[in-house]
């Protein structure tokens, strides 16, 4: 049985790249991401699993990283935001989803967006077929305070018909 003050080895592989620290058990995946490993595009805002600011991929699959222990995800493939662009020689390339948001404008201060960027990559790679209500639906643990969810939908939404396309 592991004691809850005493660091433990985790190793996980996040965004392709096999990383390992020691931190307690009792430690979020949420914070062993932003503190442990410097990954700070996963955001934490309530800290109760409510808002969904917290989302990244564990596994192929969407969990709450603030409700999630770091412990539990050990030997684990995990992708965060800062995995879904890529690097072009010297430059930056947005995910495709992420072009969408910003062309239909779906983020203002950004705080969410990454939760809603990985819940939705994760909804879409499941069912690119999602109607907009399905995507509403899919979407429903994830918060915003600032957008309004009509440019998020619609920017999902598109990105679905590319995936769709793209598999045809």
């Amino acid at each position: 049985m592991l004691d809850a003050h005493e660091p433990t080895q985790v190793s996980l592989t996040v965004n392709g790249k096999p990383e390992s620290a020691r931190t307690t058990p009792r430690t979020t995946l949420a914070d062993f991401l932003r503190h442990d490993l410097g990954l700070t595009g996963t955001h934490l805002g309530c800290e109760h699993g409510v808002c969904g600011a917290c989302t990244v991929r564990l596994d192929g699959t969407a969990v709450r990283s603030c409700l999630t222990l770091a412990v539990q995800a050990h030997g684990s493939t995990v992708d965060t935001v800062e995995g879904l662009g890529e690097t072009a020689g010297t430059e930056d390339v947005l995910h495709p989803l992420q072009q969408k948001f910003w062309e239909h404008q779906a983020l203002q201060c950004g705080f969410c967006t990454p939760g809603f960027l990985m819940a939705a990559v994760t909804a879409v790679e499941e069912n690119p077929g999602l109607s907009r209500d399905e995507i509403r639906e899919r979407l429903s643990g994830n918060l915003c305070r600032c957008t309004g969810y009509a440019p998020i939908v619609a920017a999902i939404a598109e990105y679905a018909e590319q995936v769709r396309e793209a598999r045809a």
